[in-house]
């Protein structure tokens, strides 16, 4: 890979994955917050937070653990492994602590709960008054 640019080099490299989703142009994203992971992945990498090959790693062994629990839905769900990865990695090399990710889950499920159906979710809506909306499953 001699004479690539370190943009290039990541790209190569992606494409070695290759449960990614994609069509002729590159991967593919059915929801905003894949988009999200895939290149939060990326930059975590390309600051040296960690290598490509421990990311490669660390995914690679979240969907080996998916195929042993017989996941039938693994190329539909590449995008949660790809998550779960994430998490586990930056817990790993201290970016977050497990309980910090618990709390920003709260803080989302509770956004979503306080925002009425059809509207962007906002995280500051987690911390608005409770609202209650029929078309939401759970409650506060």
């Amino acid at each position: 890979m001699k004479n690539l640019s370190n943009k290039q080099v990541a790209m190569a490299d992606i494409d070695e994955l290759a449960l990614i989703p994609r069509d002729d142009s590159g991967p593919v994203f059915s929801e905003p917050w894949e988009a999200s992971a895939f290149a939060l992945a990326v930059q975590l990498s390309s600051e040296k937070h960690f290598t490509w090959q421990e990311w490669a790693t660390t995914l690679a062994e979240e969907i080996k653990h998916a195929n042993l629990s017989a996941d039938p839905n693994i190329r539909e769900n590449y995008y949660v492994h790809w998550l779960r990865a994430l998490e586990r990695l930056c817990i790993t090399k201290g970016l977050i602590s497990e309980s910090e990710i618990d709390l920003r889950q709260e803080d989302w499920r509770r956004a979503y709960l306080n925002t009425e159906h059809g509207q962007p979710v906002h995280l500051k809506a987690a911390y608005t008054e409770a609202k209650s909306f029929p078309h939401h499953s759970q409650q506060l």
